[in-house]
């Protein structure tokens, strides 16, 4: 059986093909060996025509999984074929040599299970997708009432706006755009949790790869997401957010969750200035 530096999996859903085209082009320019797994979940298997090199799998689900079950098949085949798994959106870009820093970082700290680089904007601003672990109302607050007084300032400390993003840091709650996975550390956490369609499903899988290896976020390399926020802008979309978000409460607790003080009281302590 063929084996790679790395696997990494993209979930489609009548995506704009140019766009696909831009991240694929970015995975191709790794000298590392690796497979590239497209993960289908359109009505029709239209975007086949992206499968035009023997790295590139394709895989028609015939049917919309959600976000996490589409990763998860491409994720079991990853755990034969190779160390490391990368789950990449749709809208993500980045330069020459990306892969191969995380590589090598993760190559010598056997005790990473995940990491995310710095997040852009393509007009080169920062995302600030390092999180703290939520409560109901961080979510809350940020969708509906970003104007209610002390919000802005509660989520400047959720989203850790003051740690500078310039260092390396071991976070609890990263994105689900660019999760740079460590294999066997996936083997012991498990995969995302394929009840929530989509949304906070990187927030549960994070959160446990936390709890036993280290989750790093690191500066020293960016990539580029153009960053929709379709659950904003979508009724569907925000539904699909609430059942996760209940999913996510209901497992890890609402109001009380003792873990999720003690991480976030850590994080505040180490990173923020």
């Amino acid at each position: 059986m063929m084996k790679y530096n790395f696997t990494a999996s993209i979930v489609l859903y009548q995506n704009n093909i140019s766009m696909l085209q831009q991240v694929i082009e970015s995975v191709f320019k790794t000298k590392l060996t690796f497979r590239l797994y497209l993960v289908d979940n359109s009505p029709t298997d239209a975007l086949r025509v992206l499968q035009t090199d023997e790295r590139i799998e394709y895989i028609f689900n015939n049917a919309n999984l959600g976000f996490g079950k589409a990763h998860n098949v491409a994720i079991r085949k990853s755990m034969e074929v190779s160390p490391y798994h990368l789950v990449l959106n749709p809208d993500i870009f980045f330069d020459a040599g990306v892969l191969e820093e995380l590589f090598k970082y993760m190559e010598a700290n056997p005790d990473v299970g995940q990491m995310m680089p710095k997040i852009m904007y393509p007009d080169e601003s920062i995302q600030k997708l390092c999180k703290l672990l939520p409560t109901p109302m961080d979510l809350f607050l940020r969708r509906f009432f970003p104007w209610f007084p002390g919000a802005e300032a509660r989520n400047r400390v959720y989203e850790l706006a003051d740690s500078g993003y310039d260092k390396i840091m071991d976070i609890p709650n990263f994105s689900g755009c660019f999760m740079f996975f460590r294999t066997s550390a996936l083997k012991k956490v498990g995969l995302f949790d394929e009840r929530i369609f989509m949304y906070i499903e990187d927030t549960d899988l994070t959160r446990r790869m936390h709890q036993q290896f280290r989750t790093v976020f690191y500066p020293h390399v960016h990539v580029y997401h153009h960053h929709e926020k379709g659950s904003y802008k979508n009724l569907k979309l925000m539904m699909y957010h609430l059942h996760g978000a209940f999913i996510y409460f209901s497992k890890w607790g609402w109001f009380f969750d003792k873990e999720r003080s003690q991480i976030n009281k850590k994080i505040i302590t180490s990173y923020l200035r």
